[in-house]
């Protein structure tokens, strides 16, 4: 991996730590700023993508940023040039239907203790037998909205708890059932608290992270190493990276976190365009127990959470493995500071098996060639989930997006053993489950294949039935429909239904329009009962593929601040109802999908990575195999193999 110096200011470039510290400057000359004020979100304006495409560097550098002002309960969004240094617009949300700033770290640090104060609270957890209230640790989550009296306008979160006995001990593990908080983030105050049955706390420790809680550690394992004694294939030119045929400029938002901007493949010397800008623009992970102290469990893990802002800083070694190049992230804290993730993104390149291979009867050849891919990842923590994004690169023009979730699964208390196993994965004989959920993603692909003219086709397979021009029954054929209106498809794996995503002005040497194939797993939607408070929020969820026309303001599928916000305006259900066009115009396509997670005994007390994803291959993009320049693969002799009976002995390993 060879690393030049950065390329003069391009409109796109992430956020530095001076500008970030820039803004809060000019914000608070402006005086929008007091000692309590809290930063939610500091993210870069992008431009126009018609002046970023058309070459355009002398264009405006702005900031949007979002101010929590607790003292008054207003939230502020303020936008700032930074090429004028000054404040451009300031407004002040309105919060009932807009929806409310994420939760900030600050505030939910703050809630714990701020609930264990309430005496109503501290009269529940008493009345449990637990007597050291310091052991009571309150996980403070967002509200969700319901149409409860009272809570309009509130700022709004509500604290499940568990027992953590001491500081090395796994909380998760011992759920207090029954007891929820609803705290006023602004006020402090706790304005109710929900107390039902009181259910005996489960005991059993599950500390897997203690090495002395561990079964002994295996010694089967041989060292694994992935060197590359020449160095990685790519190359970073400031945010601009380059590897094998792709490019892409990388990009990070505090809300998505990362976001690749103009991944394009170069042909003869001419980098083509495929998507502007791609993202996991929101995630959800809705909980099926409709229990008093659970029905609100709806978490939005990007636009309630801010995703980019909860990166991990990664260790070679263990999350990343070869010659990796990271790349830090840069962004704003609660105080609107510069605050760096050493680390963020982790780039990478990766043997990917077989490329094509045949052995020919007639010629006698045997013909083969290894695949690799480039991997572009962040991993994130959001409570206790873990979550891995993985955008992967293909020689021959595949792109794939692969989300891995780890973690703690979320755990509850019953007394009730029907109950338990109704909503719930039991564990043990305590009353421990593991309440029934989704993890709703929602990638937002801004598309641009070879062009901003795109629409979009729906492939299916059709089975043919006999006929004159079917005698023998064994005819079958496709069916293609272009998608002509904006809405939201489903995927149907009976039919093997995928989406080609085209340029229609655009046509092959063969004739038709070049465009990539969208291939969207066949998964459950959204569970929840329609016309409900998470269906109507996170109604992406309820399509594997939507389509909308492109508009600058329309980048998060459940709406700008998804925090308290009704799902009634501003969301993707609405967007699409304004009809605009999309056949062979600027168009954004939206792939949903979903985890629908009955946790498994094998899921606990740490969760191994489940996959989920999907993946966009070249359709006519290409004339023919992108990949024949590929060099044939140096046969390799392993370091050692074993043969039959044990023996060792050397063996070609290197092709295949």
């Amino acid at each position: 991996m060879t690393t030049t110096p950065s390329a003069p200011q391009h409109p796109l470039n992430r956020l530095t730590a001076d500008e970030i510290e820039r803004n809060r400057a000019i914000i608070g000359s402006a005086g929008h700023v007091t000692e309590r004020t809290l930063f939610a979100l500091v993210s870069l304006v992008e431009p126009d993508k018609r002046e970023v495409i058309a070459g355009n560097r002398d264009l405006d550098r702005q900031v949007r940023t979002l101010l929590v002002e607790p003292s008054t309960r207003e939230q502020t969004e303020v936008l700032v040039s930074l090429t004028n240094d000054r404040v451009l617009l300031a407004r002040v949300l309105d919060v009932e239907t807009e929806g409310q700033a994420p939760i900030t770290l600050t505030e939910y640090e703050a809630s714990e203790q701020l609930i264990r104060q309430d005496p109503t609270w501290r009269a529940a957890v008493e009345k449990r037998g637990i007597t050291d209230i310091d052991s009571v640790r309150v996980c403070a989550l967002s509200a969700g909205i319901f149409d409860i009296p009272g809570e309009e306008g509130r700022r709004l979160v509500r604290g499940s708890s568990f027992i953590q006995a001491t500081p090395e001990e796994n909380a998760w593990a011992h759920p207090l059932e029954g007891l929820v908080a609803y705290l006023d983030l602004n006020t402090g105050e706790v304005v109710e608290v929900i107390d039902t049955d009181v259910v005996p706390v489960p005991q059993e420790s599950f500390n897997y992270h203690l090495d002395e809680w561990l079964p002994e550690p295996r010694t089967t394992q041989k060292p694994i190493e992935i060197t590359q004694p020449e160095g990685a294939s790519f190359s970073l030119d400031g945010d601009v990276l380059t590897w094998e045929k792709w490019q892409v400029r990388l990009g990070f938002d505090p809300v998505e976190g990362l976001v690749l901007h103009q991944i394009g493949f170069s042909e003869e010397g001419t980098v083509r365009p495929i998507i502007y800008r791609a993202s996991v623009a929101e995630m959800v992970v809705p909980y099926g127990d409709p229990s008093p102290v659970r029905f609100w469990q709806n978490y939005f893990d990007a636009g309630e959470y801010s995703m980019g802002k909860n990166a991990n800083s990664l260790e070679l070694g263990c999350d990343c493995l070869g010659e990796i190049h990271y790349s830090d992230a840069v962004v704003a804290d609660d105080q609107g500071h510069a605050r760096t993730i050493k680390n963020a993104i982790c780039i990478h390149e990766e043997d990917a098996g077989i490329l094509w291979k045949h052995t020919d009867e007639f010629t006698g050849a045997v013909d083969v060639r290894r695949n690799r891919r480039l991997v572009i990842s962040f991993f994130i923590t959001v409570g206790n989930y873990d979550y891995g994004f993985y955008w992967y690169l293909y020689l021959d023009g595949t792109i794939e997006l692969e989300c891995k979730a780890t973690g703690i699964v979320y755990t509850a208390a019953y007394a009730d053993e029907e109950q338990r196993r109704r909503w719930s994965s039991p564990l043990g004989d305590e009353g421990l489950g593991m309440p029934f959920h989704q993890h709703m993603f929602c990638a937002r692909l801004d598309m641009s294949v070879d062009g901003l003219e795109n629409a979009v086709d729906e492939h299916e397979a059709l089975r043919v039935p006999f006929g004159d021009d079917n005698p023998w029954g064994n005819g079958f054929t496709r069916k293609v429909t272009r998608l002509t209106e904006e809405g939201g498809r489903q995927a149907n794996g009976e039919t093997g239904r995928v989406w080609h995503i085209v340029n229609p002005s655009k046509l092959n040497r063969h004739g038709f329009p070049v465009g990539y194939e969208l291939r969207a797993a066949d998964q459950p939607t959204m569970m929840a009962a329609e016309g409900s408070s998470i269906s109507r929020r996170a109604a992406y969820g309820k399509n594997h593929l939507w389509l909308t026309h492109f508009d600058a303001d329309e980048r998060f599928p459940s709406g700008t601040y998804p925090n308290q916000h009704s799902g009634k305006q501003g969301t993707i259900a609405q967007w699409v109802e304004q009809q605009r066009p999309v056949d062979g115009d600027d168009i954004v396509v939206w792939c949903s999908f979903a985890m629908t997670h009955f946790p498994r005994p094998e899921d606990w007390p740490i969760m191994p990575v489940d996959r989920l994803g999907f993946s966009m291959k070249p359709y006519g993009f290409f004339d023919q195999n992108p990949t024949l320049d590929v060099p044939r693969p140096a046969s390799a002799h392993c370091a050692a193999q074993r043969g039959e009976g044990g023996a060792e002995g050397a063996g070609h390993c290197g092709c295949e």
